[in-house]
């Protein structure tokens, strides 16, 4: 098969089931959070200085570090659960080289995962701006400012799914897979920080809020990675494991 029936033919395994309408879900209800806590959420002095500047509102609205995760557990599921229903047996008949099968999955799954996360920036930054007028305050975060949320989110998936991806791969059992991503974005990251403080710009949650433009008083930390060492970070976090699932998958049995 070519690359683009390839990728095309994942896509499409892809989009004829509920799982993305599942993902999409959990992205207005992120939204709807968000939109709650400007609604009634206040500091500890029972004002709302969290949204009174534009910094602060590109801090809430920024979504990279959520897409990184929910693009990772879409990853993780979509990859998974083609070896626990068997679907990637024909897939493998179909194109018999293995790590071109594995590549057009990886691609569809990035695909997948930046439309996430461009969404769920999106339907955040909706939120917020819609919600704004029940306060004092209105919607100060520049065009090319939101521009940017956007984009970081959608990088952020993308880097995210094929990190998620990965781990499907290596582990080919969905719990597992689900549970893999959830040691590699959650719990992984701060015990690394407090082994090695000078990791804590390094980790994928860091990456994102860096890659967003959140100023730093904003994000609460005094240092974060460029713009491009979080490109070049976030593109290292999702390789290795995708890698390494490739190379698995080329050296074992199909089930």
């Amino acid at each position: 098969m070519t690359w683009t029936r390839l990728v095309r033919a994942e896509l499409r395994k892809l989009t004829t089931t509920n799982m993305p309408w599942a993902f999409l879900a959990v992205l207005v209800v992120i939204s709807a959070i968000n939109a709650v806590a400007v609604v009634w959420g206040t500091d500890f002095d029972g004002t709302k200085t969290f949204i009174s500047t534009a910094a602060d509102q590109q801090s809430l609205i920024a979504f990279a570090s959520n897409a990184t995760l929910i693009a990772g557990l879409f990853g993780a599921i979509a990859v998974a659960r083609e070896y626990g229903h068997g679907t990637v047996i024909p897939t493998f008949l179909s194109s018999p080289r293995r790590h071109q099968a594995v590549l057009g999955q990886l691609i569809a799954v990035a695909i997948g995962g930046a439309v996430l996360g461009l969404v769920g920036a999106t339907l955040t930054t909706a939120a917020v701006a819609l919600a704004l007028p029940t306060t004092e305050f209105g919607f100060m975060v520049p065009v090319a400012d939101v521009g940017r949320v956007v984009a970081a989110a959608s990088f952020a998936g993308a880097a995210g799914a094929v990190l998620g991806a990965g781990i499907g791969a290596i582990v080919r059992n969905t719990g597992g897979a689900v549970t893999g991503a959830v040691l590699m974005l959650i719990i992984a990251p701060p015990l690394i920080v407090q082994l090695i403080s000078d990791a804590s710009s390094w980790v994928p949650s860091a990456l994102g809020v860096a890659l967003s433009g959140v100023e730093l008083e904003a994000a609460g930390v005094e240092s974060q990675a460029s713009s491009f060492e979080a490109i070049l970070a976030l593109v290292a976090w999702a390789l290795v494991p995708a890698a390494i699932g490739l190379l698995s998958v080329q050296r074992r049995d199909v089930v």
